[in-house]
């Protein structure tokens, strides 16, 4: 598990979330811990780093 800290969209406090590097692709909906609303979350992964990640709300 990697720390992986990112600016929330919609009320761009910086928050932190544990991503398994262990999966090569990953998509999914978490609420934010600050303003509680849904985050879509993209991320691949290579040999245990984070490649590329993506925070965005979901209403765009």
């Amino acid at each position: 598990m990697i720390e992986h800290f990112f600016q929330c969209p919609y009320c761009w406090e910086e928050i932190s979330m544990l991503l398994d590097a262990s999966i090569n692709q990953s998509n999914y909906i978490e609420d934010c811990e600050v303003c509680c609303n849904p985050i879509s979350i993209n991320f691949s992964s290579s040999s245990n780093n984070i490649e590329s990640f993506e925070a965005r709300s979901i209403e765009q």
